[in-house]
């Protein structure tokens, strides 16, 4: 078990970016149960080698998503589990919360956890306690922590990535915006122009057929509110002799005869008046029936007057029926009802219109097109050439620092390339350049790390120790510009010594004031810079060795280094050695 004392000090960083807080291993090759809490600034592991820190790294790049050997599960175990705990601070990486939200990864406050379960039969992985794929535990773990010691987990070694970290410094980054803009107003423009050449394709070959329908559905002055006056109309037509019996009825009843209903009506009113002249009781009803006898009145004067306006049209009720017919003939053919024949015949019209001026439509647009091409060119050609300046300063910069870490004869170099293609949307210098969401170009960071030697793709570097070096080199460099991901160095300090190494610690040093470190090394002059020193040791326990980790204080920090530089055997002029180049270090972290 992890063993928490009190930590080296002067470890007092501010990283804005990802950091890891914790690290738990269970049953994974070696290690029984670990869990380290790791800190801001540079956290140094050191210990003799097959202690088990490279056991610890395999288990971060498990966690990770990098491929997990089931062999590595502690025997008579069913499974190893492997757990990290990082912190996002206040402005988490866009792309991680991208991916987040775009596979429904419940979000925890400011802290991410990976967690990785390997079993003999295979393994499973979880982000914030959500199961994932493991290529997404991988696309993540990208994105938080640059691991060094395995070419495909270092960002800066994938060549996509050399884009990025150009198009981000703040000489190219404005710049890139500006044709950002311009380009996905070109790509909608162009998807716009080759939608009306598909619908003018599409309607000369349906123009015939929709010139035809149009003229039909016009012909039949489809309305709704006209077809429902006349349904009104026939209905009235169509009944009009019984329409005028019973109106008539109404009439005699009304008021004809000896006994009509207005007689009636007239002598209950003053029967009524009389009634409530004696008892109030009927004094409502009297104002009532009055009320309804000048309302039946009302009736009978429109009865009468309804008589007058009733016509008998036959010819009227078959022309409307005819009309009718057309109509549901149109609703059966074209399988619409009537609301939908009307918006069908709007859409005819307007492919009728759009046909007979498409020449006009596409010209326009063609014009459009042509118009955002030319600003278009104009961003790439800034975007091209703020690349290559901001590339050559950049790669002075790192060149420079090269130097620092032992690497003298070195040559960086950042290569912006125009994007060929025969397809392309711009011409530059009479040849056409494809323009992709990316930029117009590609950016391809070029080394040389011998005398004599043209440089080539950083990609192909060989060494591991030069590896990290340039990795260590570009870091520090681009660090003043960027938030990094966490970055782990594994034993970095491969083919070095003296000097280079004082200047390895240093530099890694200066660069996690930028971002969180976690070294393996087997120098004094780098595990003298730590902010953070972690011993790692195996042990026999019982009949099982058993790998532990240790957070060391001061002393304990001091003596490390001491064994570092003289061995097993510690002498009093180790000791203060060790003690010298640790105060050295401090004091030039208060100087800095």
């Amino acid at each position: 078990m992890t063993l928490v004392a009190s930590g080296v000090a002067g470890a007092n960083k501010h990283t804005n970016g990802a950091v890891i807080r914790s690290l738990y291993i269970k049953n994974y090759a070696l290690i029984d149960e670990l869990e380290v809490s790791f800190g801001t600034g540079l956290n140094i592991l050191t210990g003799q080698t097959g202690a088990g820190k490279s056991i610890i790294i395999g288990a971060l790049n498990a966690v990770l998503g990098e491929r997990a050997d089931t062999e590595t599960v502690r025997q008579g175990t069913s499974k190893a589990i492997v757990e990290a705990v990082i912190a996002t601070g206040a402005d988490p990486d866009p792309v991680v919360s991208r991916l987040m939200e775009e596979h429904d990864v419940e979000r925890m406050g400011g802290e991410i956890i990976l967690r990785r379960e390997i079993r003999p039969a295979g393994s499973r992985a979880f982000i914030n306690d959500t199961p994932v794929t493991i290529s997404l535990l991988r696309e993540v773990g990208d994105r938080l922590v640059d691991l060094h010691g395995q070419h495909d987990h270092q960002l800066l070694l994938k060549q996509d990535h050399h884009r990025e970290v150009i198009d981000a410094l703040p000489g190219v980054s404005p710049q890139k915006h500006t044709y950002d803009g311009a380009y996905r107003t070109v790509v909608r423009l162009r998807k716009e122009r080759d939608a009306l050449v598909r619908q003018e394709r599409e309607l000369n070959e349906k123009m015939e057929l929709h010139q035809f329908q149009f003229r039909e559905l016009e012909a039949a002055d489809l309305d709704q509110t006209a077809y429902e006056e006349m349904e009104a109309e026939m209905k009235r037509l169509d009944h009009a002799e019984d329409l005028d019996r019973k109106a008539a009825m109404i009439g005699e009843l009304g008021s004809e005869g000896e006994r009509n209903l207005m007689d009636l009506l007239s002598m209950i009113e003053e029967t009524l008046g009389d009634m409530a002249e004696m008892d109030e009781e009927f004094r409502s009803y009297t104002g009532e029936l009055r009320s309804a006898r000048l309302s039946f009145q009302e009736l009978l004067s429109h009865t009468e007057l309804y008589r007058s306006r009733i016509e008998f049209n036959p010819e009227r009720l078959e022309e409307l029926r005819q009309k009718q017919a057309e109509i549901r003939r149109l609703e059966k053919k074209y399988g619409r009802p009537l609301p939908d024949l009307i918006r069908y015949r709007s859409e005819l019209q307007a492919s009728v219109n759009l046909a007979e001026n498409f020449d006009l439509e596409l010209e326009k647009k063609e014009k459009e097109l042509a118009a955002a091409v030319n600003v278009l060119r104009q961003s790439a050609l800034e975007l091209h050439e703020k690349r290559e300046t901001s590339g050559a300063a950049l790669g002075g910069q790192i060149s420079q620092a090269l130097k620092k870490l032992g690497i003298p004869n070195n040559r960086f170099e950042t290569r912006v390339m125009w994007r060929q293609d025969d397809k392309g949307w711009i011409d530059v210098d009479g040849k056409l350049v494809a323009c992709h969401a990316d930029g117009p170009g590609d950016v391809v960071f070029y080394i040389s790390t011998n005398k004599g030697e043209s440089p080539k793709p950083l990609a192909r570097i060989a060494s591991g120790g030069e590896i990290s070096r340039v990795m260590l080199a570009m870091k520090s460099v681009i660090a003043r510009e960027q938030h990094l991901p966490v970055m782990i160095f594994d034993e970095i300090d491969t083919g070095i010594g003296g000097a280079v190494a004082e200047q390895v610690g240093r530099t890694m040093h200066d660069l996690a004031e930028h971002c969180q470190i976690i070294a393996i090394t087997h120098q004094p002059q780098i595990a003298g810079q730590a902010d953070h020193h972690f011993k790692v040791e195996k042990q026999e326990s019982g009949e099982r060795t058993v790998t532990y980790i240790h957070k060391l204080d001061d002393e304990a920090h001091i003596r490390q280094i001491a064994s570092l530089m003289s061995g097993a055997d510690l002498s009093d002029h180790a000791v203060a050695g060790a003690r010298e180049m640790v105060q050295k270090a401090r004091s030039r972290r208060k100087a800095g």
